[in-house]
């Protein structure tokens, strides 16, 4: 089963830069990347992506037609087994509060530190390889 990351962001860079930060383990093969404008395109990725395994679903917060607070819902009805982290310009306790009752695991800012992503995508990896 091929593990999968997907990253749901309506600015079109957003792409290059992720493939740019995780292009060694994209080499490698110890992830995939997919990626979405809207939610609904990210809705149909996850649909599509049936017999994969999701290890996150990161998602920007505020997108034209769907925000990132939407999309967790659906996705969890679609997959509930799909972590979502939401990514927001707009850290503040508001928006925290709201990202944990929509269901999301958490909250990262923009700019998007790619340590603390790294990090996260590596927790998720390594939860994966241990559970039989």
């Amino acid at each position: 089963m091929s593990v999968l990351v997907l990253v749901v962001d309506d600015e079109p860079d957003i792409e290059a830069l992720f493939r740019q930060q995780f292009r060694r383990d994209l080499r490698e093969g110890r992830f995939e990347m997919g990626f979405a404008g809207s939610g609904p395109q990210a809705l149909g990725l996850i649909a599509a992506a049936a017999g994969r395994d999701i290890i996150l679903l990161l998602s920007d917060v505020n997108m034209p037609g769907m925000s990132g607070f939407d999309l967790v819902a659906r996705a969890r009805t679609l997959r509930p087994d799909v972590p979502v982290v939401l990514i927001t310009a707009y850290d503040d306790p508001g928006t925290r509060l709201r990202a944990g009752e929509s269901g999301a695991e958490g909250l990262i800012p923009k700019p998007i530190d790619f340590a603390l992503l790294r990090a996260e995508i590596e927790r998720r990896l390594r939860a994966r390889e241990a559970t039989p």
